[in-house]
């Protein structure tokens, strides 16, 4: 089934973030900027976060999340342990929320115009597990450079 498929990568691919964020020996450099790079990884972490409760925790699961996408960029210094926290959290919550999904949910509007048109649920959640995979590259690229 479609959902058991897409529980078992976004757990997956949360585990892997919470990884990446504790392989930062220098809690410091979860915050830096340098050169080219324009987002800190714990920036990248907490746009996950946000990114993820409310397009599926709020959207589909029904959840009271209110997203701050600003503040996603701007929030520094965030303890390692606490961003850990979230991430299992928000794992949590999608894992949820897709649990409670069938065949036919996947196949509706998501309730969101994104991108400027109308997309299939499937096709956004696919998205969504892409992006935080796309992100989570870029934390381990980050991290690699400024950690060593």
């Amino acid at each position: 089934m479609l959902a058991d498929d897409l529980m078992k990568i976004f757990e997956k691919d949360f585990n892997q973030l919470i990884n990446e964020i504790d392989s930062y020996k220098n809690e410091e450099n979860l915050w830096i900027i340098d050169k080219e790079i324009k987002n800190s990884a714990g920036n990248l972490c907490l746009h996950l976060i946000g990114n993820l409760n409310h397009f599926i925790g709020a959207e589909l699961g029904f959840t009271d999340y209110i997203r701050n996408r600003e503040l996603e960029f701007s929030k520094k210094n965030v303890p390692k342990e606490q961003l850990k926290k979230q991430i299992e959290d928000t794992k949590q919550v999608v894992i949820i929320a897709l649990s409670q999904m069938n065949g036919y949910d996947f196949e509706k509007i998501y309730p969101l115009i994104v991108f400027g048109t109308q997309m299939t649920t499937q096709f956004f959640i696919i998205h969504l597990s892409t992006h935080l995979a796309y992100h989570i590259g870029q934390i381990n690229y980050h991290r690699r450079m400024l950690d060593n």
